[in-house]
């Protein structure tokens, strides 16, 4: 049995679809590869074409650039939107890793913070983190989608759901090294505000004078750091969100995806998220505390960093808050992003494993 072209390749990212055609095998039980060819406007078998698993129905064709465009705007919205909220847990963050002496833990921080600076003190850098998390969102949402269909592609139908976990891993790392140079401009920014209350009010002032003090290139400073904490966090973000949401509708849920309520979905994903940003939150920290005291400090180098805070101080300053922090931000952006793609019609993201039609169909 031979399979085209064009059959090839509506066949290779069957996995990755977010709606499973196990009702259309259930119509054609016992499973018989003979009895799944197409048949012709008349009703006749046809024994020119091969039965492919087609994609899922939906109002935007999936892997369309409109589908990407979707993914774009969704993690743009929520990637964005999330920071932004969380803005008051980012400032007593930043400052529990700058200066520990005076931000001792998380309450005394924010009593500290509150007296010093008020309410608006909560809200320092909100610009700055809109805009560079809005950036990249877009290009990590986006391109996580792009990568992974497109390795999946290079992998083969077979390749592609045997080494699932690494089509994630990789898809994930490359959509990251791209959408952290359209963040650390912004973060640079952020963390200078954030950290040192006389720096500047925020970004219309706050850019002007970092490019003035440490020059354009200045900006991406932290450009490396910022890959060490964010490639590592991204990866365990979707590889640990694509395990964990699979196995909840393998193993917590009864009913099969494609049955299940939008609402049940969409709370799938924001409990498969909360738990994944966890795990990134532990994986990460590390890279985020020298990204804020490499932010904090002109000429300051990551040796710097290591002799003032020590390795334990690296993995553990600030860490509970920041845990509680991604936990929550990690479960709002999966939720967020895919009650955008809900509504434009497409599937809310994982929970499917590969299709055995698929797989024997590609070994024919």
């Amino acid at each position: 049995m031979s399979l085209h072209n064009d059959s090839r390749k509506s066949l290779i990212p069957t996995f990755l679809y977010s709606s499973s055609s196990s009702s259309l095998l259930k119509k054609t039980r016992p499973f018989d590869l003979d009895t799944l060819r197409t048949t012709s406007p008349h009703g006749s078998s046809s024994s020119s074409k091969s039965f492919v698993v087609p994609a899922p129905k939906e109002k935007i064709e999936m892997y369309s650039p409109a589908f990407y465009a979707v993914c774009t705007a969704g993690g743009s919205l929520c990637c964005g939107l999330t920071h932004t909220l969380l803005t008051p847990l980012d400032v007593v963050k930043c400052n529990m890793q700058i200066d520990p002496a005076k931000y001792k833990s998380i309450s005394s921080g924010f009593g500290v913070l509150l007296k010093e600076q008020g309410v608006r003190g909560f809200f320092r850098g909100w610009v700055p983190t809109l805009l560079g998390y809005s950036a990249q969102g877009a290009f990590k949402y986006g391109l996580y989608e792009f990568f992974k269909k497109s390795y999946s592609d290079i992998a083969g139908p077979e390749f592609a759901a045997k080494y699932k976990t690494l089509i994630y891993l990789s898809g994930s790392a490359s959509a990251e090294l791209i959408a952290d140079v359209a963040l650390c401009p912004m973060e640079a920014v952020k963390v200078r505000v954030q950290t040192q209350p006389g720096f500047a009010r925020g970004l219309s002032d706050g850019l002007p004078k970092f490019v003035k003090s440490e020059g354009v290139l200045g900006l991406y400073k932290g450009l490396v750091p910022l890959w060490g904490r964010q490639i590592p966090y991204t990866m365990m973000k979707f590889v640990s969100f694509e395990t964990i949401v699979e196995m909840m509708y393998k193993y917590a849920i009864p009913t099969p995806k494609e049955q299940c309520s939008k609402t049940l979905q969409l709370g799938v994903s924001f409990a498969g998220g909360y738990v994944a940003g966890v795990f990134c939150a532990i994986v990460s920290h590390p890279a985020d505390n020298l990204v804020s005291f490499l932010n904090n400090a002109k000429d300051a180098t990551i040796g710097d960093a290591v002799k003032k805070m020590g390795l334990w101080g690296l993995c553990t300053r600030g860490l509970p808050l920041r845990i509680v922090m991604i936990g929550t931000l990690t479960g709002a952006q999966w939720g967020i992003y895919d009650a955008v793609k809900v509504s434009f019609g497409l599937s809310t993201t994982g929970g499917v494993a590969p299709a055995p039609a698929a797989i024997a169909l590609a070994k024919a």
